[in-house]
C-alpha cells in the first residue's frame, strides 16, 4: 500500500474504533468500509515487467478510451483510471527524466476528452538515448492530488514506480512515429506490465 494512504485511513480507522467503543456499530461500520476503500484504492501490487527492450509498458492501470495520431504523427493513448483502479503510475520506458512539466488548469471528469487538454497535469519525459516517450499524470473531478516521486534527472527503469493520482484520473502517453502502438480502445492494461508499444526500426 501506497504511504499516501495513511493520512486518509488513521483517522477513518480511528473514527470506526470510538464509534463502536461509543455502541454505534452501523457508524462504525460505514467508516470501516470507508477505511476499506481507502486500502484497495492505495494498493501497490507487484508487477512482472516484460523484458523485452523494444516495448513500451502502459503508465497507469485502466481502460484505454483513445488512440489517435497528432499532427505531429505521434500515437496518443489516454488510459482512464476509474476509483476501482491501482492509481500508481509507472514508467513507460527505461531512461533518463528529462522534465517533469507541472500544468494548472481545471478539474474536468477524467473521460471528457477535454481533460486531455485543460485539466491539471504534469507532463513526464523520459529519454533513453534517441528514444523519448512523455506520459501526463492528469487530474480528475476527484483526483486534485498529482503525486511525483521522482525528479528531473533521475534515471527509471522501465514499469518502474513514478508516482500516483489520487482518487480517479486519467494518463495520456504521447508515442513517437517510430512505436507501433498494441492498444485499442476497450483495451484493459495494467501498469508497468502490458505492452502498449513497441520501437520500430523496419
Amino acid at each position: 500500500m501506497a504511504k499516501e494512504a495513511y493520512p486518509f485511513l488513521i483517522p477513518v480507522a480511528l473514527l470506526a474504533f470510538l464509534f463502536f467503543e461509543f455502541g454505534l456499530p452501523i457508524w462504525s461500520g460505514l467508516f470501516l468500509a470507508l477505511g476499506i476503500f481507502v486500502a484497495c484504492f492505495f494498493r501497490d501490487p507487484e508487477r512482472s515487467v516484460p523484458v523485452d527492450v523494444e516495448a513500451i509498458v502502459s503508465p497507469a492501470d485502466g481502460k484505454v478510451v483513445r488512440v489517435s495520431t497528432g499532427i505531429d504523427g505521434m500515437t496518443e493513448i489516454s488510459i482512464f483510471l476509474s476509483v476501482f483502479n491501482v492509481h500508481i503510475n509507472r514508467s513507460p520506458i527505461g531512461g533518463r527524466i528529462e522534465s517533469i512539466c507541472h500544468r494548472p488548469g481545471k478539474f474536468r471528469v477524467a473521460f471528457d476528452e477535454r481533460a486531455s487538454v485543460e485539466n491539471e497535469q504534469n507532463v513526464w519525459t523520459v529519454q533513453n538515448g534517441s528514444r523519448q516517450v512523455k506520459f501526463s499524470q492528469i487530474a480528475g473531478i476527484l483526483a486534485r492530488r498529482i503525486v511525483s516521486w521522482k525528479r528531473t534527472g533521475d534515471r527509471v527503469e522501465k514499469g518502474e514506480r513514478v508516482g500516483l493520482i489520487k482518487f480517479g484520473s486519467r494518463v495520456d502517453i504521447f508515442l513517437p512515429t517510430e512505436v507501433i502502438a498494441t492498444v485499442r480502445v476497450g483495451d484493459k492494461v495494467k501498469g508497468g506490465s502490458s505492452i502498449i508499444g513497441r520501437f520500430n526500426h523496419a
